[in-house]
């Protein structure tokens, strides 16, 4: 019997769950919606903070999805047997419903039955648990659950460990909901059947002979300064599991290169690829990444996402060169991801943007590149040419090489790592707002984009349609399509029209609607996105068919503009080719 296909453990997934009384959900956008915190999301759980927080979702209090996420800390590491930028997250959410003992069933049979779950062998199963602390309790409770699992179905050996805090607890931030969960590893070698002492465990898990295939967090407590001082009223699951990860275990696979997702992409290279095995696995990965990045509106360009997806495809298109491949291989490998089996049935794309973009900034970076060959040649410093010309090291370090020119590799990791931390610094400054974002300013910030973005079409036509935001205490940062720079009227016209607005004190309300309903409306949205059958749609003004503004929306959001304060255009600026930005604060 062959394995489940890649498409098939998705809809075994979903329908597992939607049986159980779950309604399905799109995956958000890659792009954050009201998280200043991050550049893109990172887990299945950031769209859905509002409603862990307590906000009623339309869709009701059993959800079950796959988020697209994007994660690139461990850039460097991509190639190897489990790293990669762009992963899919597999979750149920249980918003104040059901609580650890359906959560815990659920998950064992997902993984375990061969009629409606994955069909693995529950003698190669583990499992930890939260150990306790000063400010929580041990979860025994999973535990005794587990316990009972395992005596029902014949399993034995010993096979429960609980774990402290930084391995079994998850927490949005010092402030805020928190709480232990429990992990299931699976054996991957079929050699440990039968039960590990805690230090057999720790040592297979090291090795990576037992790897984390499921997660389930119980939200059950408050923190405040990082310590439990209460349990919520409302209880909230949260489980998870890497798409991609779970893919390999099931197929049986040492690593998700090999899986039915990149097989036919890293099959498209050969027999290149064997010159560099890596370089193949990263030219793959980062393709994806790109074209579902380009897909959610992302941009190349210098600062936040448009550099993470520029350094990814002039990274990609390093490697290729390191296989014999050049521009028109990678548009290939674009074409199979927008054609694969595994995502044409669940994601739309717009195919023809995607190879224009990826095409345009390579395009870019081979004349980058014969600048930096060129400053090379006159003895630029290697750091400054990564900087300034995003000349790879490697690179350096070849021709280098070629001439008998001995290249400082520790004084420019040296310098690249005093970079980082500048870097990551900045970002921190930059995105501290956290997770929640649900402030007093967050909220007023996010509802005055509301009105800026309406205020925008009534100036500059309707074609200007939002392409992205970010939200501080300090300011609201706005992105929209259009071709030009804004004149110091229109500017001036915008701003009036906002603070009119505002001075109006209109009602600010919601309504919950179906998606199509919502859209003929008018109420503004991300065309491309799937968004769910149920939506909730925001709308200023005092009904949804005089409304000055109306989008679908998430919040947070003021009840009445009155409450906003004055608004003031700070800055408008290009962002990369057809997107102006727009930086505002309220006084």
């Amino acid at each position: 019997m062959n394995p489940m296909t890649s498409n098939e453990i998705r809809q075994r997934f979903l329908a597992f769950f939607e049986k159980r009384g779950h309604s399905i959900i799109p995956s958000a956008s890659l792009v954050p919606e009201n998280d200043p915190s991050v550049l893109f999301n990172t887990a299945g759980m950031q769209p859905l903070v509002p409603y862990l927080l307590g906000q009623a979702h339309p869709q009701g209090k059993r959800l079950a999805d796959i988020q697209k996420c994007v994660r690139t800390v461990d850039i460097d590491e991509v190639g190897d047997n489990t790293h990669l930028t762009f992963f899919e997250m597999m979750g149920n959410w249980s918003l104040g419903d059901y609580w650890k003992e359906e959560s815990i069933n659920w998950s064992y049979e997902l993984l375990t039955s061969k009629d409606e779950g994955f069909g693995l062998d529950p003698n190669r199963l583990y499992v930890t648990c939260f150990e306790g602390e000063e400010n929580a309790p041990k979860d025994t409770e999973s535990a005794e659950i587990w316990k009972e699992i395992f005596e029902k179905n014949g399993i034995s050996g010993e096979r429960i460990y609980f774990r402290p805090k930084e391995k079994n607890w998850w927490s949005a931030g010092p402030n805020g909901p928190c709480g232990p969960d429990t992990e299931m590893f699976y054996d991957l070698t079929g050699e440990l059947s039968s039960g590990m002492t805690l230090n057999e465990y720790l040592k297979a898990d090291d090795e990576q002979r037992v790897v984390e295939i499921w997660n389930n967090v119980f939200m059950q407590y408050l923190s405040k300064d990082g310590k439990v001082v209460s349990e919520l009223p409302n209880k909230n699951v949260d489980t998870g599991a890497g798409f991609e990860r779970m893919v390999a275990v099931i197929q049986g696979k040492p690593n998700v290169y090999e899986t039915d997702i990149f097989d036919h992409i890293l099959l498209s290279l050969k027999p290149n690829i064997f010159k560099n095995q890596k370089s193949g696995r990263i030219v793959a990965d980062h393709v994806r990444t790109s074209v579902f990045m380009i897909n959610d509106g992302v941009l190349p360009s210098n600062s936040d996402r448009g550099y993470i997806l520029r350094r990814l495809l002039r990274r990609a298109y390093i490697h290729a060169q390191k296989i014999d491949f050049d521009l028109d291989q990678m548009i290939s490998v674009a074409n199979l991801i927008v054609g694969h089996f595994a995502y044409k049935q669940t994601y739309s794309f717009n195919a023809e943007n995607v190879r224009d973009v990826i095409t345009k900034e390579i395009e870019k970076f081979k004349k980058t590149l014969d600048g930096g060959k060129k400053a090379f040649e006159k003895g630029e410093d290697p750091f400054v040419l990564f900087t300034t010309y995003g000349f790879p090291i490697e690179l350096t370090i070849e021709l280098a090489k070629e001439k008998g020119i001995d290249i400082d590799k520790d004084a420019f990791d040296k310098k690249f790592k005093e970079h980082q931390d500048l870097s990551r610094a900045g970002s921190e400054q930059k995105f501290k707002g956290g997770l929640s974002g649900t402030g007093e300013m967050e909220t007023k910030y996010h509802t005055v984009t509301h009105l800026l973005h309406q205020a925008l079409r009534d100036v500059l036509g309707e074609t200007v349609s939002q392409k992205g935001s970010n939200i501080t205490t300090e300011r609201a940062r706005f992105d929209f399509a259009f071709e030009r720079k804004m004149t110091d009227e229109e500017k001036q016209k915008v701003e009036d029209l906002v603070n009119e607005k505002i001075n109006l004190k209109l009602q600010v309300n919601k309504t919950q609607m179906k998606k199509e309903d919502a859209e003929k409306t008018g109420a503004h949205h991300f065309f491309g996105e799937k968004y769910p059958d149920e939506v909730n749609v925001y709308y200023i003004g005092d009904s949804l068919e005089t409304a000055y503004s109306k989008e679908f929306c998430g919040g947070p959001h003021v009840e009445n503009t009155g409450n906003l304060g004055k608004f003031k255009i700070v800055k408008e600026e290009a962002v990369s080719a057809g997107v102006r930005r727009i930086k505002a604060t309220l006084e």
